[in-house]
């Protein structure tokens, strides 16, 4: 409200002076008012003394601040209708909400925040690191992308210990989850059986090797068999051999390749299947001086590293494509497996990829020596 620069006393002062006989044009003159301020004060303040004036003042204020307060109250009551519902929504939710309300409905800030319970630093806050923010965002895209089975901690891993990024856990989080990227995590029955014997874990690379068959279909319904090899010590998968058969003589004949490239192992470990059991096999080991490590029959849990390879593959991979042949099946294998060993981060290494736990038991034997 505009204050008059004119306070109670003069303005009953000049009304008693009209009272007594003064004209109003010449009152008004003197004064430096128009004759229709005049008239509205001796319509509104007649007969009132200084007390009584400011004690009007008083009521017509208190009633402004009820009618404004009643108004306010009406808008809350309004605006929590129309956008708050029964679910909790989080604070940054709530200030969106606020600015739309401050924008759209002409509410001002101080209702907006009460409405919707935040502090008004809150509704003023903005984010200093949005840049880097948008490139954490986009690298969760692309990476969620183009590996639709990697849950959050893959992604995360893959950033930190792949591509040298510094960012916090929880903030890579936070974007994570404000982008809805977070995997349907199926329960699944866990049956009661006795505790099982770990596995030995090797303490270099060629100490032990396992392998395993896989089995799936193309699309015209043929069976095809991949052989998966790698290495117990860094979980690297040494080679994926894909084919409609792979009798023992095939499966020396993969071995003899990889060893050509990466060395003999000490020990094989595998099932008791007819590939691995058979006379061809067993002489093929014996003539290179490698052990045959056979798992008990029924107990595929002896042999968990491939198992748990098997599982990645056919999770990551050979069950989310319709294979056409087997070079598309054999071309898809070979290019997964250099981003299993170079880009996954493995979560039994430490969140590191298999390529990089041998570099640093390389570098850990080579300090050694000196």
């Amino acid at each position: 409200m505009k204050r008059s620069k004119f306070t109670d006393s003069q303005i009953v002062e000049a009304i008693k002076r009209v009272e007594g006989g003064l004209a109003v044009p010449e009152l008004c003159r003197e004064l430096g008012i128009s004759s229709a301020t005049f008239y509205k004060w001796r319509s509104k303040f007649s007969g009132m003394d200084t007390s009584m004036m400011a004690r009007m003042k008083e009521l017509e204020a208190e009633n402004a601040r009820l009618r404004k307060m009643y108004i306010e109250e009406k808008l809350k009551a309004e605006i929590a209708s129309e956008y708050l519902g029964k679910k909790v929504l989080r604070p940054s939710r709530r200030r969106e909400m606020a600015k739309e309300v401050v924008r759209c409905r002409r509410a001002s800030i101080r209702v907006a925040c009460a409405v919707f319970r935040i502090s008004e630093s809150c509704y003023r806050y903005e984010a200093k690191l949005k840049v880097e923010n948008e490139e954490i965002a986009d690298w969760l895209l692309r990476l969620t992308d183009n590996h639709r089975t990697w849950g959050f901690m893959l992604c995360f891993l893959y950033l930190r210990n792949v591509r040298g990024f510094g960012w916090n856990h929880k903030r890579v989080y936070r974007i994570y989850k404000e982008l809805e990227l977070n995997l349907r995590i199926k329960p699944r029955k866990r049956l009661v059986r006795q505790m099982p014997q770990p596995l030995a874990v090797p303490r270099a690379i060629n100490e032990v090797w396992s392998m395993d068959f896989m089995h799936d279909q193309l699309a015209d319904g043929r069976s095809i068999r991949t052989l998966n090899v790698i290495d117990d010590f860094n979980r690297e998968a040494l080679g994926i051999e894909v084919d409609f058969s792979l009798p023992a003589a095939r499966v020396a004949r993969v071995l003899n390749q990889i060893i050509e490239h990466r060395g003999r192992p000490l020990a094989i470990r595998c099932d008791n299947g007819p590939e691995y059991a058979g006379s061809t096999l067993l002489a093929w080991a014996q003539k290179r001086g490698i052990k045959l490590d056979f798992i008990q029959p029924g107990k595929p849990q002896q042999n968990a590293y491939i198992e748990r390879f098997n599982r990645t593959a056919r999770y990551e991979w050979l069950s989310q494509f319709e294979w056409e042949d087997l070079e598309h099946v054999q071309d898809h294998a070979t290019r997964w497996m250099w981003s299993y060993n170079h880009e996954r981060p493995n979560m039994a290494l430490g969140g590191f990829t298999p390529k990089q736990r041998l570099a640093m038991a390389a570098s850990v034997s080579t300090s050694a020596t000196q």
